[in-house]
This record gives C-alpha cells, sequence and structure tokens, in this order.
C-alpha cells in the first residue's frame, strides 16, 4: 500500500512538470505568426519591411527556443 502511494505521488510530481515551459513557448508561436503576417503584408503591399516586424519575429522564435529549452529541463 505504502509502495502504491509513493509511486503515484512521483506519478503525480513528473506529471506537473511535463507543462513547463508551455506558455512561454505559446507566446513565441503567437508572436513569430504575427511577425510573419506582418512582414508576408508589407511585401505584398510594396513597403518596407519595419524593424519592428522582424523583431516580433525573431523575439518569438527566442521564445519558442527559450520554451524547448525549459520543457527539456523538466523531463
Amino acid at each position: 500500500m505504502k509502495a502504491e502511494m509513493e509511486e503515484t505521488e512521483e506519478t503525480a510530481e513528473s506529471g506537473n512538470n511535463t507543462s513547463r515551459g508551455a506558455i512561454i513557448r505559446l507566446f513565441g508561436v503567437i508572436l513569430v505568426i504575427l511577425g510573419t503576417l506582418d512582414i508576408m503584408l508589407s511585401w505584398r503591399g510594396g513597403f518596407e519591411v519595419a524593424p519592428f516586424h522582424a523583431m516580433l519575429l525573431i523575439g518569438g522564435l527566442l521564445l519558442c527556443l527559450i520554451g524547448a529549452i525549459r520543457r527539456q529541463g523538466a523531463a
């Protein structure tokens, strides 16, 4: 009985850590999508690509990378 309780506690603790970094990664994905859409619309409209749009894309990629690193550390 005691061994079963310890096993379920370990499973519960490891289950809590699997979502670590998911929110950061989600924000990164959102920024990548926004940056990509802004850049594509600028090119399509014939406008110069604003540095802000490029920074959205780069920031999103960095957040995705940070989220992936945090997720690997939780496993």
